[in-house]
């Protein structure tokens, strides 16, 4: 980080100013990734939550009900893990004032609108966009393979009936997908993204690092899964590989897997670690 970078942020990085963590949203994923960040006396955090939270708040930790409040408190990075509706108000915003930021929802950037909106921030805030492993791995093999220039990779998404209820019934799909896999979508990350912006975060962060244009994603039905369950399928002039994630719920929100908010604070602790 640049000495101008830093003056930005409006703090320090080092040990001595201690480390300060803005998060927006407060549900079971920014709850879970401030939990695991507090339990690290070094961090203090500034939570943006829609509304006064009733009840005392955990230690070193604050919230605020505005973005200009959160801005105004200058942590030195922010985590996102609200919606892709949020992330696309508010974390331009948070970039323009010279602030990183961690987006949980990835998906936001199948927008050509907020992809523009985000770059332009970046530039002049003079921030960077995290954009954290989430449900997968291997994004750094991903990357490193795809600058190769010859990489095709598939991304399946691969989850059981009753996370497609509406969409298999929608698609006259219902009956066959007790007893069998059906194939929901097969096309590009950001027409996943923008048809399934809840649950197609991962397709569009495998896309981004191994090409838009290289990357095919599905979205399975499958009865013979419990979990969610990521597959990625590599190949290329680097050499070939799969990988596959099966996911364990959070526990305080089944539709979301519990390494998500793992992922969320280990980019943020990445961030203040002097090894990269």
């Amino acid at each position: 980080m640049t000495q101008e970078r830093s003056t930005a942020a409006g703090a320090d990085p080092g040990e001595e100013a201690g480390r300060h963590v803005g998060v927006i949203g407060y549900g079971a994923a920014g709850r879970a990734c401030a939990a695991l960040l507090l339990a690290d006396p070094r961090y203090r955090l500034t939570v943006l939550m829609r509304s006064p939270m009733a009840g005392q708040l955990p230690d070193r930790l604050s919230a605020v009900t505005s973005l200009d409040a959160l801005i105004a408190a200058r942590p030195q990075i922010v985590v996102e893990a609200a919606s892709a509706e949020a992330f696309a108000t508010l974390a331009p915003a948070c970039l323009l004032a010279g602030i990183d930021v961690v987006a949980a929802s990835v998906g936001a950037l199948q927008s050509r609108e907020t992809w523009d909106a985000v770059v332009a921030a970046c530039s002049e805030g003079r921030s960077r966009l995290v954009l954290p492993s989430g449900a997968v791995g291997g994004l750094d093999y991903i990357a490193a393979a795809a600058l190769s220039g010859d990489i095709a990779v598939t991304y399946t998404s691969r989850k059981p009936p009753a996370a497609w209820t509406a969409e298999l019934a929608a698609a006259g799909l219902a009956e066959a997908a007790r007893s069998q896999a059906v194939t929901l979508f097969e096309g590009s990350a950001p027409e996943a993204a923008r048809l399934y912006p809840r649950n197609l975060n991962a397709g569009l962060t495998v896309a981004l690092a191994a090409g838009i244009d290289r990357t095919l994603v599905r979205v399975v039905a499958d009865p013979a899964v419990t979990t969610n369950t990521h597959e990625i399928a590599v190949t290329g002039a680097a050499g070939d590989a799969f990988l596959r994630f099966a996911n364990r719920p959070s526990p305080d929100n089944p539709k979301t897997s519990m390494i998500t908010a793992l992922s969320l604070a280990s980019a943020v602790r990445k961030r203040f670690d002097p090894m990269q």
